[in-house]
């Protein structure tokens, strides 16, 4: 059932009729707005590619002359809950007076070297933020994201990596009327908004924090002046038996954001994988290439963490800038069951600690977010897009 506000409201709906589905859910949304929309976002989860691009086809037309996006996933969120691998559909409708929103869908060209990305509208001062929702089989976007600021600078992208239960090629993206089966879709937020963003990695730091001083490629050789292995080695053996059993289940490694803070503790570091070991080389393999002299601190995850995590940003972001009237949701579908479970955890999370709002979003295959005013892409977190009724209080 949607949630009544006066400028934003979502919607839920599940079913085996997704066209019927993706009506109901869309009227729920449409229905708890005081005015017309002006943007629609919306997310769909079914077995049959085609069943759901009729099914955003529907949707597209029940909101004519609004900003409109959707795409496919593997479960969905709204109406304080979550819904996975079940056919469904969530909606989420804004009534922004004053704001100027762009719609976009993005192509990958192949040079002789590299991929270039079209389709990206010029951003403008006042532009604030961005959501993007890409097909993780198709579209580059680690490279897009990480290299956003050349094109955008530090504006915002929030979203995430849609999905389909029928892997590659099941994909379906929605914008404006089109279905598109590759490449990103999005919207560009500008004029007169009140848009801010979270990112909720859910790790605890382990052992201290190292500078890497010898690396290659993604292979971490020395931390500290010694090797990786053995750094690592010593840290886990001063464990109690608890964190062992984390560690042993999914070792994160962090990257610290800022190099010249005093202390680097939790929510500093840009999160990445533990991918293994060379014992002959006795180093450290992770998910990213680390430049030496950059400092790092292994991490462990597990659902306390990533519970404790999620409602300390949240607080933080409340405290900050006080009432808020709606949000996005794009949760790793690593989280709800598999971590907490419950499918309900990250949306019953945003509603304990923002208020009533009105908040739908859906599982990604990896979260896109910005970390200490850098966008990435992430895994098993938590991003959110918050709207709020005031700008952020004002720093010292």
């Amino acid at each position: 059932m949607a949630l009544l506000t006066s400028r934003f409201a979502d919607g839920l709906a599940v079913g085996t009729d997704l066209v019927g589905v993706a009506e109901n859910a869309v009227r729920q949304a449409l229905g708890g707005l005081s005015g017309s929309p002006d943007l629609l976002c919306f997310f769909i989860c079914g077995d049959d590619p085609d069943e759901v691009a009729r099914a955003g086809l529907r949707a597209m037309r029940m909101a004519e002359g609004a900003a409109v996006i959707g795409c496919s996933a593997t479960g969905v969120i709204g109406d304080g809950q979550g819904v996975e691998t079940t056919p469904s559909v969530s909606a989420w409708a804004a009534t922004l007076d004053g704001a100027r929103l762009t719609t976009f869908a993005l192509d990958t060209l192949r040079t002789e070297d590299r991929f270039v990305v079209v389709g990206l509208p010029e951003n403008t001062p006042d532009d604030h933020a961005a959501i993007l929702l890409a097909d993780p089989y198709s579209f580059p976007t680690d490279g897009f994201v990480e290299r956003s600021h050349e094109v955008l600078g530090s504006l915002p992208l929030v979203g995430g990596m849609a999905n389909a239960t029928g892997g590659r090629g099941a994909v379906r993206l929605f914008a404006d009327g089109q279905v598109h089966t590759e490449g990103a879709v999005g919207v560009l937020l500008g004029g007169s908004l009140n848009v801010g963003t979270l990112v909720s990695q859910g790790c605890r730091p382990i052992g201290p924090t190292m500078a890497v001083t010898a690396a290659e490629d993604n292979l971490l050789l020395e931390l500290a002046g010694q090797p990786a292995l053995a750094r690592l080695e010593e840290i886990v053996s001063a464990l109690d038996e608890d964190d062992r059993e984390l560690v042993a289940s999914g070792l994160q490694i962090g990257v610290a954001m800022d190099e010249y803070a005093e202390r680097h503790e939790r929510g500093d570091f840009l999160i990445r994988g533990v991918l293994g070991i060379d014992p002959e080389r006795e180093a450290v393999a992770i998910g990213d290439v680390v430049e030496i002299g950059r400092t790092v601190r292994f991490q462990v995850r597990d659902a306390a963490t990533a519970d404790e995590d999620l409602y300390e940003l949240l607080d933080a972001h409340r405290e900050e800038f006080g009432d808020v009237d709606g949000a996005l949701l794009f949760s790793c579908n690593g989280r709800g069951s598999a971590m907490f479970g419950s499918s309900d955890h990250d949306a019953a999370a945003v509603r304990d600690t923002l208020g009533p709002v009105s908040v739908a979003g859906f599982f990604a295959a990896g979260e896109v977010g910005p970390v200490s005013g850098h966008n990435h892409v992430h895994g098993f977190t938590a991003s959110v897009l918050v709207f709020s009724s005031r700008p952020p209080a004002e720093g010292p």
